[in-house]
């Protein structure tokens, strides 16, 4: 019997992770990592025979969605694919247990060697590579790092090269493909659950700030940005959830499309909600701006925009072909 036919809901996948995070606060890295690991989080996609849960993608979004909701400063969108793409290798072995994590490098640049920009990379103890063969997994002790603070001082994003590295094994093109399909759909619904939280925090502000006698949910300019706020929302998930089902002619759907609209549209989305809460916005007691760099770090590791001008590019060719 699987546990599809137990008749599991992702929804439920969702509420089980938001308690678990919900118990992480104040933990290091290696005890988060423990306490995810035990819930299965890491393995909802690995097989059953490798000590996952052998469940489809569906079931990881609401987790990823959770973490990004309530600003879960793990690489947990990175490592639930990975535990997939790696099962029976030690590495994968050791993600699914939680005994180590790892980061993706996704704009990589041939310039003699590969390199680019990793989120939660400092924390990381693999990285895997993007490269024009598919994927390779580093450790990454053995690769030429370095913090980069810019958008993040408290989490900062890691610059990585592979000069002079030995990958410990790569990915096929059918596994990279696989991977790269099923990370992008989790960042996406991972930004979407950024959003999100920062859109009920919003709404929750609104409703308790008064003022002139009136909360300031109750004026109608103020209903239209949560309005608009909620529509942008609802449309990417909307996307990131289509996008896991066949095309009419039951060919797999690109990710591009849903990972470029979750990341465009969750900028206005979080510099709105940042806006809505007045002076106070960006402090650090309020915590928005942590969402709004956990977007940015994702947008900088895909090459800041890349993906949405390869999307376009890829939409105007398509047009061109059918005239």
């Amino acid at each position: 019997m699987t546990m599809q036919s137990e008749e599991l809901q992702p929804e439920e996948f969702g509420q089980a992770a938001q308690a678990v995070i919900a118990a992480l606060q104040g933990q290091g890295p290696a005890e988060a990592a423990a306490a995810m690991a035990d819930a299965g989080l890491f393995g909802i996609c690995a097989d059953e025979a490798q000590g996952g849960l052998g469940l489809p993608l569906a079931f990881a979004m609401p987790v990823v969605r959770v973490a990004g909701q309530m600003q879960l400063s793990y690489p947990l969108p990175e490592q639930i694919p990975a535990s997939k793409a790696l099962q029976g290798t030690e590495a994968g072995g050791q993600l699914l247990r939680g005994e180590k994590s790892l980061c993706v490098v996704m704009a990589a640049q041939a310039a003699g060697d590969w390199s680019g920009v990793a989120r939660n990379g400092l924390q990381a103890d693999y990285v895997l590579v993007q490269t024009d063969a598919g994927f390779a997994l580093y450790d990454k002790a053995a690769l030429r790092c370095q913090a980069e603070e810019m958008l993040d001082p408290e989490v900062p994003q890691l610059w990585v090269s592979t000069t002079g590295a030995t990958p410990l094994l790569t990915l096929d093109a059918e596994q990279s493909q696989a991977f790269c399909a099923d990370i992008k759909l989790l960042w996406a619904e991972y930004v979407n659950g950024l959003c999100a939280g920062a859109l009920e925090r919003t709404a929750d502000y609104l409703q308790a700030r008064v003022q002139f006698g009136r909360p300031l949910s109750a004026k109608q300019a103020v209903r239209h940005h949560l309005a608009r706020m909620r529509l942008l929302l609802e449309a990417s998930s909307a996307q990131a959830w289509r996008a896991q089902r066949a095309d009419g002619c039951d060919a797999p759907r690109e990710a591009d499309s849903a990972l470029a609209a979750a990341l465009s549209q969750g900028a206005w989305v979080l510099e709105k909600a940042i806006h809505l809460h007045g002076g106070m916005g960006f402090t650090w007691e309020l915590g928005l701006h942590r969402s709004l760099r956990e977007h940015k770090k994702l947008d900088a590791c895909l090459g800041a925009g890349a993906l949405m001008r390869a999307v376009g590019a890829d939409f105007i060719d398509r047009c061109e072909v059918t005239q």
